[in-house]
């Protein structure tokens, strides 16, 4: 592997060279993290598909699982990159859920394009914030670099989906859920309805969850008003109560059951958005690990049973996997006679498997 401040310099001429001399893309840049990502993927640092990450140079361990549901092709996507970018204190977590005709070629383009825009972004404003002689890397400083790149990135996703010939987004689009640990801190980028949740010790010993997303669904107060702001609608079908859904001013198609997604045009500008909810987190050592998943989980598995059941996988390299098929056979049981959907999980540990004879964490 290439060393890092080698591909920085790289990168960073990149995009002296755009400001000089007006390029329209980074595209060098780009294919310099898609040289990155080929390499990680060929030393089992990066996967896109169900299996696990360890990286030898840290106590982080990650495994992925996702299962076709009833409906059709499994539009989920998922991606952890261990070393993201060549930096040894950076993760990147990413999950995908797609929907409508296209969905599972938007959350494919998605999953490809979100690092390596997201990279580049970084990148640029790292180097932009080091002409400042006042700047000092502070965690603040760091967390807002992370946000201004990630609401650049998912803005440049959206138009490059809107644009693209080959992806008919109109009535099709994804979730995307994304995490980001440097260090002992977590930066978190939301939007859809898959969810982040944190397993923490608490004072007593025993595991809790914290919940660090928003299911952003239209009956939010603040989504909402922004909806019905633009023209949208946001209402609930007799045969699904409950269920609110953005539909168009005539109320029509889509009904689309999230607030916020990439692509489905046809309801973006009637208050559909794909701006990202970033977040930060700092880490402790009662901190034990996060699980992303898709809403085929969490329609069906709560919060905390989640942790419980990830925490009690004695095996962590089958974690995700037993979390998805618990929430397979919940679906059977709680919600007979409709289709399950896709289900889709990334479990990211913070510490190194404990030693026999280690403190148990009552869950």
């Amino acid at each position: 592997m290439a060393p890092f401040p080698s591909l920085v310099n790289v990168i960073t001429r990149t995009i002296s060279l755009k400001k000089d001399k007006s390029y329209g893309k980074d595209d060098d840049a780009r294919k310099v993290v898609e040289a990155m990502a080929k390499e990680a993927r060929e030393n089992e640092m990066l996967i896109s598909s169900s299996g696990i990450v360890k990286s030898n140079k840290s106590n982080n361990f990650s495994c992925v699982f996702t299962k076709k549901g009833q409906k059709g092709l499994n539009q989920d996507r998922l991606i952890v990159w261990e070393e993201f970018g060549c930096q040894e204190d950076i993760i990147f977590c990413g999950i995908f859920d797609g929907h409508g005709p296209w969905g599972h070629f938007v959350a494919k383009r998605v999953r490809k394009m979100l690092p390596s825009f997201l990279f580049c972004n970084w990148q640029e404003n790292l180097a932009e914030k080091s002409l400042d002689m006042d700047f000092k890397m502070e965690p603040n400083h760091k967390y807002d670099i992370w946000k201004q790149s990630y609401i650049k990135t998912f803005a440049a996703i959206d138009q490059d989906l809107k644009q693209h010939t080959g992806i008919d987004s109109f009535q099709s689009g994804t979730t995307a859920l994304t995490i980001i640990k440097q260090g002992e801190y977590l930066i978190i980028a939301n939007v859809g309805d898959s969810r982040a949740v944190l397993a923490t010790t608490s004072d007593n010993g025993t595991l809790t969850h914290i919940q660090l997303t928003t299911d952003f669904k239209p009956n939010l107060p603040k989504e909402a008003e922004r909806i019905m702001e633009s023209k949208g609608r946001v209402f609930c079908m007799e045969d699904e109560p409950g269920v609110y859904r953005v539909w168009m001013p005539n109320g029509k198609t889509p009904g689309l059951a999230i607030s916020r997604a990439f692509g489905d045009y046809c309801v973006k500008d009637f208050g559909l958005i794909s701006v990202p909810d970033v977040t930060q987190r700092k880490l402790t050592t009662l901190d034990q690990f996060v699980i992303l998943a898709t809403d085929g989980v969490w329609d069906v598995i709560s919060n905390q049973a989640a942790i419980k059941i990830v925490a009690s996988t004695p095996n962590r390299e089958k974690a995700a996997q037993r979390l998805v098929k618990c929430a397979t056979h919940e679906w059977k049981r709680k919600r007979k006679g409709i289709a399950i959907d896709d289900i889709s999980a990334i479990c990211l540990f913070f510490h190194s498997a404990p030693s026999h004879g280690t403190t148990k964490i009552v869950v």
